[in-house]
């Protein structure tokens, strides 16, 4: 007799509920487990009644080792080791692992960080020792099924994203890239304004030289000037791309996941924008929906710090940034001397005089602006295999509290907790999503 086969996305393990707590970015530099605030505890609370939870872990566990890059993701990411024990507190069975910081400290401090949560049991995906093991799914068990997770990162140096194994040379370690290509849409007008600047500042030669080399593509109906590819349109605008072999590679990898797991989540860190940071940039979009239609049950995005809108997408959310959640990015212990560069300081400078020297004293970027420090924890409720619900809980960093205090979360409260969740409502409206706000928390019906 020939056994009935079910479809893989009818078969949802053991039990047909499942929930996952969701956050955005980790970057978590010093230990947060010690303290004991009511509102503290009770966000963590809720992480751990998940069947799982999750967070981009933007920080390296490599205890400093590994030779750092010329040129970081921002602050170089570099933290202790035993701080993995905080994700286990914290509740984090699964991190994605590609973001800007992944090489901040070279190869030997991504392997160190896989070393770690390894040893620690902590599920991760989206780097590698090629570009295969990078894109390829990591699995967690849990008591209602198989999970999946993949990640990729849209903002990452050139040299950090990992390269394919060929049968006659090794392959490249690093971050699995979403790559994508800007179009700067322009008037006939703009356009030939353009090429007589081109001409003029004796441009065109170096490009035919450039173009002859082979070191040069220029579509017809293009203009690459300065870096930047423009296009004649009826109007100005930016438009961006996904490179098509990323998204295929990675939309194989989603499939196969959907075929060996219960469940399938897909990380993507991503800080580019429209023409507002809260804004996700046209590709991102155009990504994440390709992502869901080829199997995911939900998208996590992250990257901006700031938080950017939910949209259900054939019954699957998409969340384009869930904002900070740990964000201890002035706490970070040691740095190599190029970030003292960066700000004017020498050799005899420490830690902190290069962060009062960075923000002038709070007074610019990230301890500037409060929106850095509002988030969300959401949690994800599927029943029957189905997507449900999101309730999303507004969360609190502390952008009001000394250096020391600053970045560690806590649940909103009250009127903090309103303007975040109104706020996020906002940003969601544009796709359609409904958010019921109930007091200090929200719910995402479907």
């Amino acid at each position: 007799m020939a056994r009935e086969t079910k479809d893989p996305k009818d078969i949802r393990g053991v039990d047909d509920r499942f929930d996952l707590a969701v956050t955005g970015d980790s970057f978590l530099t010093s230990p947060i487990s010690a303290y004991r605030e009511a509102d503290f505890l009770a966000l963590f609370d809720i992480i751990r009644s998940h069947t799982a939870g999750f967070t981009n872990l933007e920080v390296l566990l490599n205890d400093w080792k590994g030779v750092p890059a010329a040129d970081s993701g921002g602050t170089y990411a570099g933290a202790a080791s035993s701080l993995v024990e905080e994700f286990k507190w914290a509740g984090f069975h699964m991190v994605s692992r590609a973001n800007n910081h992944s090489l901040d400290y070279s190869y030997e401090g991504l392997r160190r960080t896989s070393e770690v949560l390894d040893r620690a049991g902590i599920c991760h995906a989206g780097v590698g020792e090629n570009l295969g093991e990078a894109r390829s799914p990591a699995y967690l068990e849990t008591p209602k099924g198989r999970v999946a997770l993949l990640s990729a990162s849209s903002t990452f140096a050139p040299w950090g994203r990992a390269g394919h194994q060929r049968p006659d040379f090794q392959g490249r370690p690093g971050l699995s890239p979403l790559r994508y290509t800007t179009y700067y849409e322009v008037t006939k007008e703009q356009m030939d304004f353009l090429r007589s600047m081109e001409e003029s500042l004796g441009l065109s030669g170096l490009k035919a030289q450039a173009k002859k080399a082979g070191y040069l593509n220029e579509g017809e109906g293009e203009l690459v000037f300065a870096g930047q590819r423009f296009v004649i349109s009826d109007k100005p605008a930016v438009r961006t791309e996904p490179n098509t072999q990323d998204v295929a590679e990675i939309t194989k990898w989603i499939g196969d996941a959907r075929r060996q797991a219960d469940w399938v989540f897909f990380s993507l860190h991503a800080h580019e924008s429209r023409l507002h940071r809260d804004i996700p940039a046209e590709f991102i979009e155009t990504f994440a929906r390709a992502c869901i239609d080829a199997g995911a049950d939900g998208f996590l995005g992250h990257g901006p710090h700031v938080l950017r809108g939910i949209e259900i997408y054939k019954g699957k959310p998409i969340f384009y940034s869930l904002g900070n959640f740990v964000f201890q990015n002035d706490l970070v212990r040691k740095h190599p001397q190029d970030i003292f560069d960066r700000a004017g300081l020498g050799l005899e400078a420490t830690p902190a005089d290069m962060y009062d020297k960075r923000s002038m004293n709070d007074t610019r970027g990230f301890p500037a602006d409060v929106a850095y420090w509002e988030s969300i924890l959401a949690s994800l409720q599927y029943e029957g295999g189905s997507f449900k619900r999101a309730v999303l809980y507004p969360v609190y960093l502390g952008w009001d509290r000394p250096r020391s205090q600053r970045g560690r979360p806590t649940l909103a409260r009250k009127d903090i907790a309103r303007r975040i969740l109104e706020h996020m409502k906002k940003l969601s409206e544009p796709y359609g999503t409904e958010i019921r706000i109930d007091g200090e928390t929200a719910v995402i019906e479907v």
